[in-house]
């Protein structure tokens, strides 16, 4: 079941939130503060966020900011007051999913969850491809990146063989080995998962 956080310090929110919720298949829980989010462990675990921007302590935006700058970081819609716009505008630019001011469409709301938990289901797959790359990558040894980047760079297995004064066939197990371990077949497969990596 993929679960859900609400982070409001306003209760009567929070448990409005809560009872529209219940028919859905989420598992709910609710937050009075940014630092009780913080302080439950890793807020990752989390598909969806839905996230007051103003609330007692941090506010809706330190928290946001504080998830943007970890490894992973759910798809977040903000609820913000009549004349928390230019807020809410701040918020979208720190990568925010949405926003919905108060009071709000039900219906727009769980449109908006579920846009969020098919985003999280797609960006955690890719969180976890290049998390894959990064420990291939790791793991390679400092001859096969020395070889991996002759072999992006477009140099011939004897142009590398002559490069790094070794044998073709040394140079055919490098490659075979960097190929392997990145979970690649071809140098263009490399070059694209690598693209990504940088892009990421």
């Amino acid at each position: 079941m993929q679960a859900l956080a609400i982070i409001d310090d306003d209760a009567a929110v929070r448990d409005a939130l809560v009872w529209l919720l219940e028919g859905q298949p989420y598992a709910v829980t609710g937050f009075d503060s940014a630092e009780a989010l913080l302080e439950s462990g890793d807020a990752g675990r989390f598909n969806c966020l839905i996230l007051d921007l103003r609330l007692g302590g941090a506010s809706g935006l330190v928290l946001l900011e504080e998830l943007k700058a970890r490894a992973y970081c759910p798809p977040v819609i903000m609820l913000t007051a009549h004349g928390d716009v230019p807020h809410a505008v701040a918020a979208l630019k720190l990568g925010a999913a949405d926003f919905l001011e108060k009071p709000f469409d039900d219906e727009r709301l769980l449109a908006l969850i579920a846009d969020c938990m098919a985003r999280d289901a797609s960006a955690r797959a890719e969180h976890l491809r290049l998390s894959h790359v990064r420990e291939a990558l790791s793991a390679l040894t400092e001859r096969e990146r020395e070889v991996m980047a002759l072999v992006l760079g477009g140099k011939l297995n004897k142009q590398i063989a002559d490069e790094l004064a070794i044998s073709m066939k040394t140079v055919e197990v490098h490659r075979a080995r960097v190929f392997d371990k990145m979970g690649v077949k071809s140098a263009v497969e490399l070059a694209g998962r690598l693209q990504a990596l940088k892009e990421a």
